[in-house]
């Protein structure tokens, strides 16, 4: 549920339209959604600010496609209770895969993303399955974020943190394939990056892009180890350990490959999505 939907159950209630059983009654039944093999939390915009979002791995197509299909539905319902023209909020799944997306576009062969002015598509190097709305604007957000990935390997990740910031209504700078063992190619972009208000620090091997970072701009630092390497990196074991023990002040440390979740904490750095 959103904000705006609580919002006009208020206003029912004391425009005399429902009563305050009815309206409690409402929010008992939108806490959420039982699909059986997926309960959708549908309250979670408002508790949060931001709403659920599909994790594409361990799920069959049908799954991924059946919960979005779904989500849509509800965002789309949510947006039409406050009596204007509003941004639909995207509906998301991420580490998704061909096969997922295909199944979602089948889901909705029959026109509904048409008939609201939404779109689907499929990124495929964040590996991120979006429904956008493409009909009114999105409210853009305060704050610059600068996603810097240590090589080309660690794009996956770096794209799904940017893209998601990107949706969440943030301006971006990439600055792709800096690591340190090529430092002179950082430095060439320092300048650049102090100017980001947030800085996603995206490295994979012995993970010391953060550390780096973190000692050359004064702003936080949100690292991302990622699970690219061989051998004694341990699937990202080894720059999780490097990013947690930095002895660099203001970074803060995602899980392994964890690229969404880094650019959620980055808006919410700037209150974004508060009610």
């Amino acid at each position: 549920m959103r904000n705006r939907k609580l919002d006009q159950y208020i206003k029912d209630v004391a425009e005399g339209r429902i009563s305050p059983a009815e309206m409690a009654e409402r929010l008992r039944m939108s806490a959420y959604d039982d699909m059986d093999f997926a309960k959708l939390d549908t309250n979670r915009e408002l508790r949060t600010g931001r709403g659920e979002v599909v994790f594409g791995l361990g799920k069959t197509p049908e799954q991924v496609a059946a919960i979005m299909r779904r989500m849509a539905e509800h965002a789309v319902a949510g947006a039409g209770d406050g009596g204007g023209v509003e941004q639909i909020p995207p509906v998301i799944a991420t580490k998704a895969s061909d096969e997922q997306f295909a199944a979602v576009e089948g889901a909705f062969a029959d026109g509904f993303l048409g008939a609201h002015g939404l779109t689907l598509e499929y990124n495929e190097t964040a590996r991120m399955i979006i429904i956008r709305d493409t009909a009114s604007a999105a409210p853009r957000q305060d704050g610059l974020i600068a996603v810097v990935s240590g090589g080309t390997a660690d794009m996956p990740v770096a794209e799904e943190a940017a893209v998601t910031a990107e949706l969440y209504g943030h301006e971006v700078m990439r600055v792709y394939d800096v690591g340190i063992s090529g430092l002179h190619r950082l430095l060439d972009r320092v300048d650049d990056i102090r100017k980001a208000d947030v800085v996603i620090a995206v490295a994979g091997m012995e993970g010391a892009l953060a550390s780096v970072l973190s000692g050359l701009v004064y702003r936080p630092v949100v690292a991302v180890p990622t699970s690219i390497g061989y051998g004694i990196t341990l699937s990202g074991l080894t720059p999780l350990f490097a990013m947690l023990g930095s002895c660099s002040l203001g970074i803060g440390v995602m899980n392994i490959d964890n690229g969404f979740g880094a650019a959620h904490y980055a808006s919410m750095i700037f209150g974004a999505g508060r009610a």
